[in-house]
């Protein structure tokens, strides 16, 4: 893992199929020591800084208790306790931060802001969310298909909905290094961006990987080892988005009949968090509004025998512990 030593780790375009493998053994070591309880301190007197422009439950939690079990200390900077991007640049910060500590974590807003951090802050940037890539939730994701399947090469992967951020475009661009075959499906208007699924399509070419973009649910999910989707609305969009995205993607609704159509050895995936029922303000609010009493997925589905996104949430902190602990020793 010498070879990532002091790499920052901003999108999976980044690193080779052999990288990727490389920090998902290291994550399946790591998780292993970790349920055994022996100790892994590799980072001891480090300190890293997490800083946080969106919230989030599993990304503060999982970089905590990471950096934790690698023997560091972290500093967690929301938009409340930071300067950058209002009085200081996001280019000054970096500078500022990485004379004071040795990785820096950012969750946002455009991947432009993580890439400048990385160029200026002169130690490891880690990307815990941006608009456009979500790389350590991937990572998190083929753990747990590995941990299910034994293997990546080969595994159908249909992502249902809207497919033109983050989790799309990072599960894609994975599939495609990893030899997978990877199927968005959703309206036309929802497909990954055409530049990237270009790249994407060389990309595959290279490792045996398919890509395919299909509107036709029952077609899309026929034979799928796993069904992943996410929110319709992401962090930051307009509550108006709602009624147009509803009315476009609710046929790609994850349902019951759409895992039956799968197969029984489909598992569905979630990055979380997921409207599934009214356990939420926002699950209330559209009831309320639009009469509905789930969203992007039934509550059967989610809490159903084939429903693998506990294993998933919990799967985030050994992932990243393991790009934390490649990128710093």
């Amino acid at each position: 893992m010498k070879d990532l030593k002091g790499k920052s780790f901003l999108k999976l375009l980044d690193f080779t199929p052999e990288q990727i493998r490389s920090l998902l053994d290291l994550s399946a070591d790591l998780k292993a020591k970790k349920k055994a309880g022996l100790p892994h301190q590799l980072c001891t007197g480090k300190n890293i800084a997490l800083l946080f422009e969106k919230n989030s439950t599993r990304t503060r939690c999982a970089f905590e208790v990471a950096a934790f079990d690698l023997g560091m200390h972290c500093t967690y900077l929301d938009p409340q306790s930071s300067q950058m991007g209002k009085k200081e640049s996001i280019a000054d910060t970096a500078r500022v931060l990485g004379r004071m500590y040795d990785g820096i974590e950012y969750r946002g807003y455009g991947q432009e802001l993580v890439e400048t951090l990385a160029k200026y802050a002169g130690v490891p940037v880690w990307n815990g969310l941006t608009n456009e890539y979500h790389p350590t939730q991937v990572l998190a994701d083929f753990l747990t298909i590995e941990e299910h399947f034994g293997s990546l090469k080969g595994k159908k992967l249909v992502f249902m909905g809207d497919a033109r951020f983050n989790m799309a475009n990072s599960l894609m661009v994975g599939c495609a290094k990893m030899g997978m075959h990877f199927v968005a499906c959703a309206p036309e208007k929802y497909f990954p961006d055409m530049e990237l699924r270009g790249i994407c399509a060389q990309i595959a070419a290279e490792n045996g990987a398919t890509l395919e973009f299909i509107t036709d649910p029952i077609l899309a999910t026929k034979a799928a080892d796993v069904i992943y989707t996410d929110v319709w609305v992401s962090m930051g969009e307009s509550d108006r988005v709602w009624e147009q995205r509803i009315q476009d993607l609710l046929p790609y609704r994850v349902t019951e009949s759409l895992m039956k159509n799968a197969g029984k050895q489909c598992r569905f995936m979630h990055c979380l968090p997921a409207f599934h029922d009214l356990g939420t303000g926002i699950g209330q609010q559209v009831r309320e509004k639009f009469g509905l009493t789930c969203m992007e997925v039934t509550d059967s589905v989610f809490e159903g025998s084939q429903s693998i996104v506990f294993d998933e949430a919990e799967n985030r902190m050994h992932t990243i512990k393991a790009v934390m602990a490649a990128t710093l020793v």
